[in-house]
């Protein structure tokens, strides 16, 4: 019995991690943080106007993160194991 109160605990915790991989609250963050860095990393070489050139990148990953769920469908789809 507490094995299998082990393995749904596990399982659970699994749900949970999966979720927040995929969750928009992540990208959000992610997106965030990454346009920070980006802003930071500009600012610090002299780059002209940081703010809006730091939105490219950031957006990149947005798309990045979009297109993935297709991509990754396409794959399992396609490739034989």
């Amino acid at each position: 019995m507490k094995e299998i109160e082990t393995i749904k605990e596990r399982n659970k915790r699994v749900e949970r991690d999966k979720a927040w991989e995929t969750s928009k609250t992540r990208r959000i963050i992610i997106a965030l943080m990454t346009y920070i860095v980006i802003v930071i990393f500009l600012w610090s070489i002299n780059v002209s106007r940081p703010l809006l050139n730091a939105i490219v990148p950031t957006i990149g990953f947005i798309i990045s993160t979009l297109t993935l769920p297709f991509f990754k469908q396409f794959w399992i789809d396609n490739v034989r194991n």
